[in-house]
């Protein structure tokens, strides 16, 4: 069984791994562990990484666990300037310098934002109490406006946990971000989302 250890700013990445991605990983060989990275532990709700405590935190993991990645978000990344999210990828691994490993240590950026997954399906956002049929045709909409989920942008007033809250005033992140992704699906959230599911196929590969 291949430890992995995945860097994660938050509760939500947090659960996330532990009961969304667990389970698949260790069918093929995997057993994951999400380690909040430094503030996050403290109690902070993330969204404050930098490359510099990311590329810190990866390195310190590394010495415990066979593989390591990471699993923050695009949006709310610190000082990553104008960079594309693939650009930022590529700044991570030049700083993570030898220890960076293609199959190994690989950090993984989310573009732009976890909630963005969850547009895979937001029929789903019909378990949650008190969702009208008019909120999730909102949502419906702002999926038809893009090519994928994951290029739902980057803004403060566009990311998409920001357009779900506009639309669900009650969605809390940390609950039902989880649970919504739960019952979407990993099978559905893979083909929705073609760079999140490269990088599962990266995680799947480490038991091979």
């Amino acid at each position: 069984m291949i430890r992995l250890a995945i860097s994660v700013e938050g509760r939500t990445e947090e659960e996330f791994v532990k009961h969304f991605l667990a389970d698949y990983l260790r069918e093929r060989g995997v057993k994951p562990t999400p380690i909040l990275i430094g503030s996050a532990r403290g109690g902070s709700t993330g969204g404050n990484v930098s490359a510099e405590r990311l590329v810190l935190e990866m390195t310190h993991l590394r010495r415990n666990f066979d593989a390591v990645t990471s699993l923050v978000d695009f949006y709310g990344f610190r000082r990553k300037g104008d960079k594309t999210v693939d650009e930022l990828e590529e700044d991570l691994r030049q700083k993570l310098g030898h220890l960076w490993h293609p199959q190994k240590v690989f950090p993984y950026v989310q573009r732009h934002e976890f909630e963005g997954l969850l547009f895979s399906d937001v029929d789903a956002f019909t378990k949650l109490i008190g969702v009208s049929h008019t909120s999730i045709q909102a949502l419906r909409n702002i999926r038809l406006q893009f090519l994928t989920p994951e290029d739902i942008n980057d803004n403060e007033n566009t990311a998409p946990s920001k357009r779900i809250k506009k639309v669900i005033p009650q969605y809390e992140k940390k609950v039902d971000g989880p649970l919504l992704a739960m019952e979407i699906g990993l099978d559905k959230i893979r083909t929705e989302c073609p760079r999140f599911n490269d990088w599962v196929t990266s995680l799947e590969s480490l038991g091979r």
